[in-house]
């Protein structure tokens, strides 16, 4: 037996119990006579002291200890002279009787510690041993507990978790595939799973009328914080059902997730329109934590100021009582923040109402009296400052969003353990590409218009078609996007008027979804459902930025696991097995 007790278990209640721990050398204390070694396992870490007047033997084999090394020991619980009331397993320490070292370890190449000395690359690269780390193991274990949780209210609601394949057919919507040659069919190809969008339709064809899956998903896009190429969905589908019954019930079960593993109760959520999102935050997944609502500033118009007589549209928002936040040096760094590729603002108009003065960069062309009686009507007193971007209008109010965002961290606007849902509903269907001259599916092929708007798929017109509402809604957690889902067409007819105005012959609509289509005509029930991302969902919960901290064995910004050194290139026997044939130099 190589331990009775974990070592975050002991208690001052245990004392006199002959114990067996194992674990990882967290730290040696060589103190003369006495020696102390920390030891650490996934539960926690206990004192282990050693007498070299009592057990000499033993002293001199925790001598010979260093970091990381695995060890087991016997011996009797006793209670600490010096207690430490930062550790759940303070009060208590181990008298050893026999040391055994089951694994001697080379010394780490950062420090195994809450607050580690190693780089993100550097701990990619020993992944390992990163997770032995408090922060990375707790997340790891917060993980659990949601994918545990989700699983007993899915469960409890009559949802089954069904496994659907991973290899499966490549299709051109969406993000890039990663695709998997066929070694029984030559010059054929599986692709990995964006989503399992398709078989959960079908399993609703199939009677299965509640469905979910905790299921990983694979994307072969650019990287950021908040992305990975594999990640794990919460995906559910239902049957029978209409937009409200799945917004009750997903909402039901984030306020589950909220109780049960933060001990957080959250209001209903409220609703809010795209279009008024978009309006109002310059963005479909706004963070309501604070305010800095937009205002519409056509009233401007007609000072003989050109460039905002001439503008196609004109927002600002109002910032409470920081007028004296901004000096002239703050604001000519805003602008350049906003000139950036990355936002491509042309500029930035302010108005600063003084206590005694009113400045701002238009001041040439509005009078004092003019800015004032515009500073009342938009809500502006004394003390505040107005920010104001001008331009097309999908442009500027996105750089708006954009740009709200900042001003919000650059003035510490957004307070910390607070959780704003809402759900964000009524998306356009599509969204034309001026690009590829034809319209794309503003969520996928698969989402239904609102009934109210059916009727408009029938047009030609390219301003009909913009206006179509899907029946999709998104959840939104403090300015994040948690899950999004969408009543499907569940009828063959309207399924393949879809696909006509998304740009798909009736050839290839047959080649790429036939399979779907043809369940259609076996009585498909009306349906819809929702998938959550579980790693940006535990992100959210705890405060963080990087879905990567809840991932076992991340990939990094490159899409590279650095730990195992893949991507890599396969020998050539494989790649004639798999009738591929590859210049040395691209393989290189």
């Amino acid at each position: 037996m190589y331990r009775s007790h974990t070592c975050g278990e002991l208690r001052i209640s245990d004392v006199g119990k002959s114990v067996q721990l194992s674990g990882w050398v967290q730290i040696v204390r060589n103190l003369g006579g006495m020696s102390f070694i920390d030891l650490r396992d996934r539960y926690g870490i206990t004192q282990l002291a050693f007498n070299m007047e009592e057990n000499a033997s033993a002293c001199e084999m925790a001598r010979k200890c260093g970091r990381e090394f695995v060890i087991s020991v016997d011996g009797i619980v006793r209670e600490r002279s010096s207690k430490n009331p930062n550790r759940t397993t303070g009060d208590i320490e181990i008298a050893v009787a026999n040391l055994t070292i089951l694994n001697e370890s080379q010394v780490p190449p950062f420090t195994i510690e809450d607050e580690s000395d190693g780089g993100e690359e550097l701990r990619m690269r020993y992944r390992y041993l990163d997770i032995r780390r408090n922060p990375v193991k707790e997340k790891m274990i917060f993980r659990h507990q949601i994918a545990l949780e989700t699983r007993k209210y899915l469960s409890e609601h009559h949802f089954l978790e069904i496994e659907t394949p991973y290899l499966i057919k490549s299709t051109p919507e969406g993000a890039r595939d990663f695709i998997v040659p066929s070694r029984m069919n030559p010059g054929q190809f599986y692709a990995l799973p964006q989503s399992p969008q398709t078989f959960k339709q079908i399993l609703m064809v199939a009677g299965m009328d509640r469905y979910f899956q905790i299921v990983r998903c694979f994307r072969d896009e650019d990287l950021r914080a908040d992305r990975q190429p594999e990640f794990t969905q919460i995906d559910c589908e239902m049957a029978f059902v209409e937009q409200e019954d799945i917004l009750q019930t997903f909402e039901g079960l984030t306020k589950s997730l909220f109780k049960n593993c933060l001990n957080v109760t959250l209001p209903d959520f409220p609703r809010m329109d795209y279009d008024e999102a978009m309006e109002l935050y310059g963005s479909d997944k706004p963070d309501l934590r604070f305010d800095l609502k937009f205002v519409e500033l056509s009233r401007m118009k007609g000072k003989g100021f050109s460039i905002i007589d001439q503008a196609e549209s004109i927002y600002g928002f109002v910032v409470k009582d920081k007028e004296a936040a901004f000096s002239n040096k703050d604001i000519n760094d805003l602008t350049e923040w906003l000139k950036r590729p990355q936002i491509g603002a042309k500029g930035l108009i302010y108005i600063k109402f003084g206590t005694e003065t009113i400045k701002s960069s238009i001041g040439k062309f509005y009078n004092d009296q003019e800015l004032n009686d515009l500073g009342l009507e938009i809500g502006a007193s004394s003390g505040d400052i107005v920010f104001i971007l001008l331009g097309e209008k999908d442009k500027t109010l996105k750089q708006l969003g954009d740009f709200r965002l900042e001003i919000a961290r650059r003035l510490n606007l957004i307070p910390e353990g607070v959780f704003k849902p809402l759900w964000v509903v009524n998306f356009p269907l599509l969204e034309w590409n001026d690009e590829a001259q034809r319209f794309f599916a503003m969520h996928h092929p698969f989402t239904s218009p609102l009934p109210d708007d059916k009727h408009k798929m029938q047009s030609s017109d390219r301003t009909t078609l913009s206006s179509i509402r899907a029946a999709a809604y998104d959840l939104v957690i403090n300015g994040a996007e948690i899950g999004g889902g969408s009543i499907r067409i569940h009828d063959r007819n309207l399924q393949s008027k879809n696909f006509e105005i998304l740009g798909f012959s009736k050839e290839e609509a047959e080649k790429q979804f036939g399979f779907l289509l043809g369940a259609f005509e076996y009585g498909a029930p009306p349906h819809g459902g929702i998938a959550f991302g579980l790693d940006r969902l535990c992100t959210i919960m705890q405060g963080n930025t990087s879905i990567r901290d809840y991932i076992a064995f991340p990939k990094n910004n490159t899409g590279r696991d650095t730990m195992i050194d893949a991507p890599s290139s396969i020998d050539e026997k494989q790649l004639t097995e798999l009738s591929i044939q590859l210049k040395l130099e691209t393989q290189k």
